[in-house]
């Protein structure tokens, strides 16, 4: 896939003075850190490009014909963290004038990292491509109008001036690999009017089961306590009702008194059976036996379904958790009394409470972001495979406030009962630049974020916000619509441009 250069030619002299400005010692050590400086005073040419999958940040020496020009080739895969390319095959191309040479690596010198070389044989304006194939991916990109000199001469001749230092800060590659890494280019997206409020967590409706007494009796648990927060299976025993002491309501009692009824019902059904076949009875005499038959073996099922010596067990009628104990062992307990809940906890209810200034922009409510305060966690409702379900059509007691419902899926994260912060978006009405909250460095009450403007540097830049939805932050000024910002790792790169320091470094130039 073809994919257009982000950033243009950067002379090798900025990615130096960079260097500089980090630490004398970096300079004067470049040749310990990998880095073989061009004696005739060329100056290497530095790419940084994008496809859909790969970053590629390439430094080389400009390309004269006859001279062999090493490729500094640093892979990196884009997703969620920027991380090294540790596999796959590298080819590059250069093509002048429909005539190329080619040279390839199945694999990296280390992670991120591709040698390559390639010795032109004709001047011209061409352009390089490479080529990656993965196992996850096959991608291409291209540096076009790339200019190959006849000789040494003519490309000192044509060589840029030297730049200024500038306020760029240099954060290598190999820093950038081991941390929680990744930019995106800064777009104008779609935002509309944002209500900041707070949530209750609370179960959604049929999510929670009342396990109650079906008989009196005494509270005895089974082989483990009952403990809130506890894993349940669907028919496993809960507690059991015992009534052997109990003067009045006695189980095994009323056990026996079922099964004389019963047994007493079938004899007479089945007499009945004979004596209608001869019509020595009526039908409606048949019905009637026929029915205490019926009730008869009802009411035994009933007492004696899950009858154990000793008393009845309740089992748990879902899988789930223990929410709540509502009885102690040895307890007294009446026919209908609640013993304990049960909870599945997959699917939650969030109630935001909307000031009476909002009102109006509740029937344009469409999602929602989600913080949990404990972990600071941020979910979109999207991400919680929720819904909006309803909202008030007027204001609760003395708060003032109009509810708004929310159902989601619990991702484990959201506990019943608790407080979010909650962030309710409309419908988005126009287009703004935006960044994820976590690009956004504050220092003493002032926000920056971290612009890439080469494959290697960058730039702090202060930003004045805008509107907040909970996930993404407006930003007002500091930046442009098409540059990188860092959004994740800004605050490693701040770290770095402090301790004044540089890693070992791999490039060739």
């Amino acid at each position: 896939m073809t994919s257009k250069i982000i950033f243009s030619i950067t002379l090798a002299v900025l990615f130096l003075s960079g260097c500089n400005r980090q630490s004398d010692s970096h300079e004067h050590g470049a040749e310990e850190h990998g880095h073989s400086h061009d004696e005739s005073g060329l100056q290497p040419l530095a790419y940084t490009l994008y496809s859909d999958h790969f970053e590629l940040f390439v430094e080389f020496k400009p390309l004269i014909v006859g001279q062999q020009s090493k490729f500094a080739a640093h892979f990196t895969v884009l997703g969620e963290k920027f991380t090294a390319l540790a596999a796959g095959t590298v080819t590059v191309s250069l093509l002048v004038e429909e005539k190329g040479i080619r040279q390839q690596a199945d694999a990296p010198t280390v992670p991120g990292i591709y040698r390559l070389a390639l010795t032109p044989g004709m001047a011209g304006i061409g352009k390089l491509v490479f080529d990656i194939k993965t196992k996850n991916a096959t991608d291409q990109l291209i540096i076009d109008s790339v200019r190959v000199f006849a000789d040494e001469q003519t490309a000192l001749a044509q060589q840029p001036k030297e730049a200024s230092a500038g306020i760029d800060i240099t954060y290598l590659k190999e820093q950038a690999w081991k941390v929680e890494f990744a930019t995106e280019p800064l777009q104008p997206r779609p935002f509309g009017e944002i209500i900041q409020t707070t949530g209750k967590i609370q179960p959604a409706p049929g999510d929670e089961v009342v396990v109650a007494a079906t008989l009196d009796g005494i509270v005895q648990l089974k082989n483990r306590p009952l403990l809130v927060g506890g894993a349940i299976r669907s028919g496993e025993p809960l507690v059991t009702l015992t009534s052997g002491s109990l003067a009045e309501g006695n189980l095994d009692a009323r056990l026996v008194q079922a099964r004389t009824n019963f047994e007493r019902a079938r004899t007479d059904f089945e007499r009945a059976q004979q004596l209608i076949t001869n019509q020595l009875i009526t039908s409606r005499d048949f019905e009637v036996r026929k029915a205490e038959l019926e009730n008869a073996r009802t009411a035994l099922e009933a007492l004696s379904a899950n009858y154990r010596a000793g008393g009845k067990s309740l089992t748990a009628p879902i899988s789930g958790y223990i929410k709540n104990v509502l009885v102690e062992p040895g307890q007294y307990v009446s026919v209908g009394q609640p013993l304990l809940t049960l909870t599945r906890n997959r699917r939650l209810v969030i109630r935001a409470d909307v000031s009476q200034q909002d009102v109006r922009l509740l029937s344009q409510i469409q999602s929602a972001s989600i913080r949990t305060p404990s972990d600071n966690q941020r979910y979109s409702l999207e991400q919680l495979q929720g819904r909006i379900l309803s909202y008030g059509r007027s204001a609760e007691g003395q708060s003032g406030f109009v509810p708004l419902l929310m159902e989601v899926t619990n991702v484990g994260g959201l506990v019943p009962g608790t407080f979010v912060d909650v962030w309710l978006k409309t419908r988005p009405q126009q287009s703004v630049l935006a960044v994820p909250e976590s690009a956004l460095i504050e220092e003493q009450g002032i926000y920056y974020v971290y612009v890439q403007t080469g494959g290697e540097s960058f730039q702090k830049r202060e930003v004045r916000l805008g509107v907040r939805d909970g996930l993404l932050v407006q930003l007002l000024s500091g930046v442009q619509p098409g540059e990188r910002v860092v959004t994740k790792g800004g605050y490693q790169i701040r770290l770095s441009s402090l301790s004044g320091t540089l890693p070992a470094h791999g490039h060739e130039h």
